[in-house]
Formats: structure tokens, C-alpha cells, sequence
């Protein structure tokens, strides 16, 4: 039986839960997390529809990661997600006196529109302790503003960006520019309080060359990884956030030289070699050992 932390899921991907026929394909086809959107994804007039759905196969379904053996292959399942709809809605409430009252329990509920800590720490206090891990998701000019207090919240987990309901909320254009200062101060905070955050999805599914430009942005500035909103997405994410043949062999030549010198040193290339350059190649090659390639990946 193989398992994989909820934090260190490097793909995310988001299945609207108004479409139950897409469940057991979500689970198969490669993500590191498998999310259940109660959410933006699922009209008004489905919502009850979709909780009932979503709470069936959570409970129908194991919700610890397993490797699942048949003749012709070895499957490693995915973390079982939830997204719920906000805590202070009618329907977001609803989704949590459902939660507890049955015997669904994901791995991980994703909490949206998360403006303080408050906001998790009801969901928190709502669902005892036999709770999934908490996530937030951060969308809105308001929660970046309010990062350290958010991130406090006695249960937290990780965060995740929300770029479309953020870039509505701040009146800008969803773009590489107008979203970097939101998506680089989610990070660093996130560092800062030693947890993982998520990027948003990439929207756009015919240009696959701007979802690997965004991707490899999103590790660049410190994501520990990607949502997706297809299956055929989640290749390249994997591929971003995987380190390079040549990023690898540049952290051996620095380990190596940190192993057989005391204090600063060049490795073989000539550049320097210190502490913190040392502590990052060692992050890299256990980032190497631990990340898992879905189908397709190259």
C-alpha cells in the first residue's frame, strides 16, 4: 500500500462535483491530489445533487491513498479532496452539517473565499477533531493583505491561489503580469509559516504552451505545486516542477564539493559554495527522490 502526503501533492486536480461520471476517471488518471469542487464549478440548481454525489463516493472510496494491483498494472491512487462552498453561505454551511453527518471524510477540504483565520478556524471547530487537513483558498485582494493573520489559524494546512476570483475581485486582467505580485507574496508567506501553497489552475486548455510557462512560474517563485482543471494537464505541471537533468547534476557537483571541503568552497563549474547553496541542493535531490511521474509525463 503506497501513500503520499497531502502537502507534497505537486498536482491538483479539480473535478466538478455536478459531474459524478468523472470520479473514478480523477482517480486513475495521474493527479497527486483528486479534488471534488462544490464550488464555483456546480450551478446553483445542482448543488444539493452534487454534495450528495460527492459525499457517496467519498465514503464508497477509501481515503488513504492506495496502490491498487491488477494483472497489467500498479495504480497509485490519488489524495481524496473536498471543496466546499464558503463557510458564511447558505450551501457552504449545508456542506458542513453534511460532512457531519455521515461518514465521508476526504484527505483534504479546500476552504473558499478564506479572508481570515477566523474562516478556518469555524470549520475547524465545526468538524471536531476527525477533520481533514484545512486548506485556504486565497482569492481576493483582501486575503493577500491579510496573509499573516490567515496564516495562523491553529489548523491550517496549506494555501491555494485562486487567480480568477482574485483577478475579478482586484479589477485586473488574469495575466503573468498583473499577477505576480499576489501569486509572489502567497508564496513567501507561505515559506515563511513552513507551509505548502498551491498555484491556480491554468484556464485555457487549447494553449498548452502557456500552461507550461505558467507552471514553471509558479515553481520559480516558490509554489509547491499546480492545480489542474484536465486530466491532459497534468504531464506538463509534473514536468515544470521537476527538477532538470541539469539542475540535478549541478546539485550533486555542490554536494560534493560541500562533502569533501569545510566551510565556502567552488564546485567543479567554478562557482561558489556555501551554506545555503548546499542546503538547497540538498532539498533538490530529495525533491527528486520523492516526486512521483503521472502518465504522460516526459
Amino acid at each position: 500500500m503506497g501513500t503520499r502526503a497531502a502537502a507534497q501533492g505537486v498536482t491538483w486536480l479539480i473535478t466538478p462535483g455536478s459531474e459524478p461520471g468523472r470520479y473514478p476517471a480523477a482517480l486513475t488518471c495521474g493527479p497527486d491530489v483528486a479534488l471534488l469542487d462544490l464550488e464555483d464549478s456546480v450551478p446553483a440548481e445542482l448543488k444539493q445533487q452534487a454534495r450528495t454525489a460527492a459525499l457517496d463516493f467519498l465514503i464508497d472510496t477509501t481515503l488513504q491513498t492506495t496502490t491498487q494491483t491488477t494483472v497489467e498494472t500498479t495504480v497509485e491512487m490519488p489524495v481524496l479532496g473536498l471543496r466546499i462552498n464558503a463557510p458564511g453561505t447558505v450551501c457552504g454551511l449545508r456542506d458542513l452539517l453534511a460532512l457531519t453527518d455521515t461518514a465521508a471524510r476526504p484527505a483534504v477540504l479546500l476552504i473558499p473565499k478564506v479572508e481570515a483565520a477566523r474562516d478556518v478556524d469555524l470549520v475547524a471547530d465545526v468538524l471536531g477533531t476527525d477533520r481533514p487537513a484545512l486548506w485556504a483558498l486565497i482569492e481576493s485582494p483582501q486575503a493577500i493583505s491579510r496573509l499573516p493573520g490567515i496564516l495562523s489559524a491553529r489548523a491550517l494546512a496549506g494555501v491555494v491561489f485562486g487567480a480568477a476570483d482574485y483577478a475579478a475581485a482586484a479589477r485586473c486582467r488574469r495575466t503573468d503580469r498583473a499577477l505576480l505580485y499576489p501569486r509572489a507574496a502567497l508564496a513567501a508567506a507561505a515559506a515563511a509559516a513552513g507551509l505548502p501553497a498551491v498555484d491556480s489552475p491554468y484556464f485555457d486548455l487549447a494553449d498548452p504552451g502557456g500552461l507550461r510557462r505558467e507552471a514553471q512560474q509558479a515553481r520559480d517563485l516558490g509554489f509547491t505545486g499546480k492545480g489542474a482543471v484536465h486530466p491532459k494537464q497534468l504531464p506538463s505541471i509534473q514536468t515544470a516542477f521537476q527538477p532538470s537533468a541539469d539542475e540535478l547534476d549541478h546539485a550533486r557537483a555542490v554536494v560534493r564539493a560541500a562533502d569533501t571541503t569545510a566551510g565556502i568552497s567552488t564546485d567543479s563549474s567554478g562557482q561558489m559554495v556555501g551554506p545555503p547553496l548546499v542546503a538547497a541542493a540538498r532539498a533538490l535531490l530529495q525533491q527528486a527522490e520523492t516526486t512521483r511521474t503521472p502518465p504522460g509525463a516526459t
